[in-house]
């Protein structure tokens, strides 16, 4: 229970729909604004007993510390996935099962249904305008059977309309698109503050080593970037690279930015253990990009080539690729 109006309307269908309902609200000391009154109101509103699990170092070993490392590696992170993977269906679910609970439920837009293969299925919300599943892909075969989410047969709209209807104070609430330990954004004065030290300065040179240049230090720039890089070009320069070891950002021209192939570790299969042939799917390598046709190979036990129909832009290293077959997702990776 978070105190926002997913989470709390998530609790109400819980209990509308017969079962016995306890909430918890994850403690997460790192937050700026880390209260708990949204929450304990909710559950107020919905007379249900009310918990509180402090997860402070967990959410900053295994979410804050992995964001920090990996920019500083010049990867680019995903938090979320990091979070719901170690955090919400991690510690939160191990200590509602230590409760004696049977399930978790929140508040993502997403689906599980069991196959008649026998194996957990995670599928999209059916609201494509709010669907989670993106950020679910790392989900397990046991971490699926024990959650519950009832949004997602529900689109936004609807599930404001039964905030309203149900009198809950948070029906309107404002949604955050920040990450939710790096106010307004600036995650570079975020880690600078973190690491007690500004960026180290580098160099800036082009694809074939010719100096250009000082750069603010790779946590600066992203994969793709274009603006305020601050050189003077015959043409406009985007970053290809981010060289950590010899603090280099490498830059280029545009179309020097599209790949047609990716390579990923860390990898997660739903539906099945091993992808044993090569599957004709569809892919995203970024949480708001449209899933784009391409063919994965499984190279060995923790080795996935993507290999797309149409290059694609921006490939960057650290983000999750993920495999969807129609509204069912097959599972994913880190790009290495």
């Amino acid at each position: 229970m978070s105190g926002g109006v997913d989470s709390s309307v998530a609790a109400w269908l819980m209990k509308r729909d017969g079962f016995d309902c306890s909430c918890a609200y994850m403690k997460l000391h790192i937050l700026a604004a880390d209260s708990d009154s949204d929450a304990r109101a909710a559950a107020g509103r919905l007379d249900i007993p009310y918990y509180v699990f402090d997860f402070s170092e967990v959410f900053k070993s295994k979410v804050v510390n992995r964001f920090i490392e990996t920019y500083r590696e010049g990867r680019t992170p995903n938090p979320c996935v990091d979070c719901n993977n170690n955090v919400k269906f991690g510690s939160f679910q191990e200590n509602a099962m230590r409760l004696g609970m049977d399930f978790i439920a929140t508040g993502h837009y997403a689906r599980v249904e069991y196959s008649a293969g026998g194996r957990y299925l995670l599928k999209k919300g059916l609201d494509k305008s709010k669907d989670q599943s993106y950020v679910l892909y790392l989900l397990s075969q046991k971490q699926l059977s024990l959650t519950k989410f009832p949004l997602g047969a529900f689109s936004k709209n609807q599930v404001r309309e039964f905030a309203l209807d149900i009198g809950l104070e948070n029906a309107q609430k404002r949604e955050s698109q920040d990450i939710c330990f790096v106010p307004g954004g600036d995650y570079v004065s975020f880690i600078e503050k973190s690491v007690g030290k500004p960026a180290s300065k580098g160099r800036f040179t082009d694809t074939e080593g010719r100096d250009l240049g000082e750069n603010k230090g790779i946590i600066n720039y992203t994969i793709g970037q274009r603006r305020g890089l601050g050189l003077a070009m015959p043409y406009p320069p985007y970053v290809l690279e981010l060289n950590a070891s010899e603090n280099i950002v490498v830059v280029g021209r545009n179309e020097e930015l599209f790949s047609k192939t990716l390579i990923a570790h860390n990898i997660n299969l739903i539906p099945f253990d091993r992808l044993e042939n090569s599957l004709r799917a569809y892919v995203k390598i970024r949480y708001n990009q449209r899933e784009q046709p391409a063919t994965v190979h499984q190279t060995d036990a923790d080795t996935l080539r993507i290999e797309f129909d149409e290059p694609q832009r921006a490939i960057a290293k650290g983000q999750a690729a993920v495999i969807y077959d129609g509204d069912v997702i097959i599972g994913g990776g880190t790009i290495s």
